[in-house]
């Protein structure tokens, strides 16, 4: 009688198959106790007020050091280079690791490091130096406060827990903007700086409080490998191989040439317009989205879990053209408000649902990081070419062609989303 193929396959005919190693998801059910999800709650919080301040007050504190535009252009500049050149290897080093807690408080260290270096020495090496850690620090400890979540909850329950990140980061950003924005009104432009290192510190006692043992390595990795290499090469072409994976990190890349620049552009079209109330509509703007991020991102993480990936992304996708049509047409500030509260809808879910994507598609794979790495390299891609290509099209044809031209942008997103890029969900889900 002839051997079937999957005896064929074992290499004996009548022998059966060794059974598959447990994967994360079914050694255990993850049950993280109470303290470590409040722990994480406050640490993404925390790191969002550290994060802000190497935001715009990194320039107004640099101009009121009398730093030429050339020399502020240039730091920033290199700054920009070393973060998205370090998105992949700050990827496969948090894969590498083995507590994505140690990595995130190495990594929040340096940052407070370098904004003392900033207060203190505001020289152009060190600040460039303070700079250049900054960055490179900062694209760890993104992927590591994924790579925790994930640990903690697991897969089941990532999109939920992702969606309180979001509101939590949200509602961080928009409160140290505003108390640093006081500091160095009232104090002085280095106490910006001077707050951004104390307030590591809550941080850090956050980070603390997520037990160690509860985050899971292997679910944490999205399902390491027995022997698993740490090779960067190799895990290049795994996820080069992932076709969904890379259809995904396009999709993305063309949202954000469409999204970057559109902020920028109407900035600076509210500034022609009516100069006297330019601040207050920019930050206006700045602020109406994270109102709609931190109210929708937990609810945008429920409704993954139960209607799936795709039909929120595709809202995300389509509302980014529109957003640009009606910001080229509206002129009044009221509803040029409005309208800007549709990026606060593409930014819950894409904030959220990014990394839960990711972590569908990357699944028992190990490369859960360095695929985090990959899609963050193609939104810094997609970002820096929608100013370059905004800032052309706004000089030889007016902003509102620009505009228009960055929703054409988007809709080619949306297109190739639609047509190409599955659903995600686990079918256990």
């Amino acid at each position: 009688m002839p051997a079937s193929p999957s005896a064929r396959r074992h290499g004996r005919e009548g022998v059966a198959p060794p059974p598959r190693p447990p994967i994360a998801e079914t050694r255990e059910v993850p049950r993280p106790s109470r303290e470590s999800l409040r722990g994480l709650d406050w640490f993404t919080f925390f790191v969002a007020d550290v994060q802000t301040g190497f935001g715009p007050f990194m320039a107004v504190y640099l101009t009121a050091n009398k730093w030429t535009q050339v020399n502020i252009g240039l730091v920033l500049t290199i700054g920009g280079l070393v973060a998205l050149a370090g998105q992949i290897p700050g990827g496969a080093l948090v894969d590498a690791a083995r507590s994505e807690r140690r990595v995130a408080a190495i990594s929040l260290v340096l940052i407070s490091m370098s904004a003392l270096a900033l207060a203190l020495v505001p020289v152009f090496p060190v600040v460039l130096s303070a700079n250049v850690v900054h960055a490179a620090a900062s694209c760890v400890l993104g992927p590591a406060i994924v790579a925790i979540s994930l640990g903690l909850v697991g897969h089941a329950g990532i999109s939920e827990r992702l969606g309180r990140n979001v509101r939590f980061l949200s509602i961080g950003n928009g409160l140290a903007a505003a108390g640093m924005g006081a500091c160095g009104y009232f104090l002085s432009k280095e106490s910006v700086f001077y707050v951004t290192a104390v307030l590591s510190v809550p941080a850090l006692y956050s980070l603390a409080r997520i037990r160690e043992a509860e985050i899971d390595p292997v679910r944490a990795h999205a399902g390491v490998p027995r022997r698993h290499p740490a090779n960067l090469p190799q895990g290049l072409r795994r996820v080069a191989n992932n076709r969904p994976l890379v259809l995904f990190a396009a999709c993305i890349a063309l949202f954000h040439l469409a999204n970057a620049a559109m902020l920028p552009l109407v900035s600076g079209m509210i500034t022609m317009r009516s100069s006297n109330w330019a601040t207050v509509l920019v930050a206006a703007c700045i602020v109406v989205p994270q109102l709609v991020v931190a109210t929708f991102s937990p609810r945008v993480g429920r409704a993954a879990r139960h209607w799936g990936r795709r039909p929120l992304l595709l809202l995300a996708f389509a509302v980014l053209p529109v957003r640009g049509i009606l910001l080229a047409v509206v002129t009044q500030p009221f509803l040029l408000c409005l309208v800007q509260a549709l990026d606060g809808i593409s930014a819950a879910v894409l904030g959220v649902l990014v990394p839960v994507v990711i972590a569908d598609l990357t699944r028992n794979t190990g490369r859960f990081n360095l695929s985090q790495g990959v899609v963050g390299t193609g939104v810094g891609i997609g970002a820096s070419l929608s100013t370059t290509i905004a800032g052309y099209l706004a000089d030889h044809f007016g902003g509102e062609m620009a505009l228009l031209g960055l929703s054409v942008a988007g809709s080619c997103g949306l297109l190739l989303f639609a047509m190409r890029m599955p659903e995600t969900r686990p079918a256990d889900q």
